[in-house]
């Protein structure tokens, strides 16, 4: 009987490890993580993941993971907000990497801590995670991150008679007019939240 190719399986379980631990295993961790007899099973694992791109040889002899070792499946479908099979949301084969979604330019990608209520109407909540991409302008209709008269702010840039005008999307807030300064640091790519027990 043909032996299971169990790699995609071990994959997970090092992904695992290393979202935890922020290294891979020796061979011999590899070995007792994933319930090999010997040491070679994990040399053997490394050299198969290393031939299809999720390993590479670090110096000194150690594993690092490669760039498709971060990939996520994604599910045939989109999910609906509403009703819906879960049942069709299944695996696709294909794999994404969540940077793909986001960050067109790591060098100018920044992540910065969202406080506050005033874009809550807009899906932006205080503890989000804004994903900014920097740069110097925008369009109408950004969601920018912007200095402005000296304070840090998040809003909607629009324009009135020819003047920037920073839009909240809480009612109870006023839109901002700078009297002096308007310096834009960068462009909102993406919002990032985390959901767990406690907060649903």
């Amino acid at each position: 009987m043909p032996r299971i190719n169990r790699d995609a399986k071990h994959l997970d379980t090092l992904r695992d490890y290393y979202s935890k631990h922020g290294v891979l295993p020796s061979y011999a961790g590899i070995s007792c993580l994933l319930g090999f007899k010997a040491k070679q099973g994990a040399m053997k694992l490394a050299r198969r993941l290393i031939a299809t791109g999720y390993l590479k040889q670090a110096p000194g002899g150690k594993l690092a993971p490669e760039r498709s070792f971060f990939l996520r499946s994604m599910a045939t479908q989109s999910v609906p907000a509403g009703s819906g099979d879960p049942a069709v949301y299944a695996y696709s084969g294909s794999d994404f990497l969540l940077d793909r979604l986001l960050v067109s330019e790591p060098s100018k990608t920044v992540l910065v801590g969202v406080r506050g209520d005033s874009m809550q109407e807009a899906g932006v909540l205080d503890g989000d995670v804004a994903v900014i991409e920097k740069t110097e302008t925008a369009t109408v209709g950004d969601f920018i991150a912007a200095l402005v008269d000296g304070e840090l702010t998040l809003k909607e840039l629009q324009f009135d008679k020819g003047k920037p005008v920073l839009v909240p999307h809480n009612r109870h807030y006023a839109p901002i007019k700078p009297r002096e300064e308007l310096a834009i640091i960068g462009v909102v790519k993406g919002i990032i939240r985390r959901y767990s027990a406690k907060s649903i």
